[in-house]
């Protein structure tokens, strides 16, 4: 058989849900013919497609190497590129490789919003706010297309950056140090759960509408008019319920988002910072459970292994600059010609 004729039959073994046997058609159209980009397709998205489970750390890594493979193959395939960042994000916990696969895809396609949209993403998650609002700055300043469905995100993302920039910087949480004062803030909350939005709307809301209800027979009276006034107000109560209620959210919820924080801080780097008391926390194993299954698998590995931060060790960012070359930037150079060696342009009389 062809390498054709065993990719068909790996998507139509996939159709119908026998994902062992589609891998198993696939990987040999791929070993026929290495550069089947087709086939390294339906490897992809069987790995993922794990009986209807989460993927765990074996399928998703394999999963991520058919992507890769993809990509070196078919560099303007953004779907997989995309693929790939939330697989390096969110299942594995790789934050720091997924801001240098963002910044590969800039390298093929420099004038997609999509990637900028991700790392500042991530860079929020890691409490690099000021990273982070560079990114969108980047939209903003090139003038960059959004999509409609991005437009929420973006607006999002840029008023927590300037929100975070406005604070005290040293009140961020940042995992790497030990002595930081959020560590205290969630020892402090570690026993607890964390507290839901829902339950803060309504422990907020409820009274107050069921106020403006009891009132609104007393005040407003009867009729039309009551009535409208009445929705009108308690349209504008739920509004500001909700505004206040995400408020809150945040502020009670501080210790957990820092714990968060720091549990992507180890996912990405590989080494441990959370101390075993905090790890066998209620709220350390609440968190933990609401990560994807190969998150998890992942994390316990690093945990085992225990290795520590070392000393000497600093934070790395990718080159956000490094696609420039790829599209003829120029940098403007003021340096006058008779100081950078440059012989005087020839004037036209």
């Amino acid at each position: 058989m062809s390498a054709e004729d065993h990719y068909l039959d790996a998507i139509e073994k996939l159709d119908s849900g026998d994902r062992d046997s589609a891998l198993e058609h696939a990987y040999k159209a791929v070993k026929l013919d290495p550069e089947h980009v087709d086939a390294w397709h339906v490897i992809s998205d069987a790995h993922l497609m794990a009986d209807g489970k989460p993927a765990n750390l074996i399928d998703a890594s394999k999963s991520l190497s058919a992507v890769k493979k993809i990509v070196e193959l078919d560099p303007t395939r953004i779907d997989i590129w995309v693929r790939g960042g939330r697989l390096l994000a969110d299942e594995l916990g790789l934050m720091f490789d997924a801001l240098e696969w963002w910044q590969k895809v800039r390298h093929h396609a420099p004038y997609e919003v999509t990637p900028l949209i991700e790392q500042a993403t991530i860079l929020a998650d890691l409490g690099l706010y000021s990273e982070g609002r560079e990114r969108i700055e980047t939209i903003l300043n090139e003038n960059m297309d959004v999509a409609t469905s991005q437009y929420g995100r973006v607006h999002q993302l840029l008023g927590l950056f300037n929100t975070a920039i406005q604070q005290n910087t040293n009140e961020h949480f940042k995992p790497w140090e030990k002595r930081h004062p959020g560590w205290m803030a969630i020892e402090s909350k570690m026993r607890k759960p964390p507290v839901s939005e829902t339950f803060i709307f309504m422990l907020v809301t409820v009274p107050i509408l069921f106020g403006v209800i009891i009132l609104s027979n007393f005040l407003a009276g009867e009729g039309l008019a009551a009535f409208c006034l009445t929705s009108v107000v308690i349209f504008i109560a739920v509004i500001a319920g909700m505004r206040f209620t995400k408020n809150m959210f945040r502020t009670i919820n501080r210790p957990a988002f820092n714990l968060l924080r720091a549990m992507n801080f180890e996912s990405s780097t590989g080494f441990s910072v959370i101390s075993e008391e905090i790890r066998t926390s209620v709220l350390c194993m609440y968190i933990m459970q609401r990560k994807p299954v190969a998150w998890q698998e992942r994390m316990l590995m690093i945990v085992e292994e225990n290795n520590q931060l070392p000393k000497n060790w600093q934070l790395e960012m990718p080159d956000f600059e490094s696609h420039l070359d790829d599209i003829g930037h120029i940098e403007n150079d003021d340096t006058p010609f008779w100081e950078n060696g440059n012989p005087e342009p020839y004037e036209e009389e």
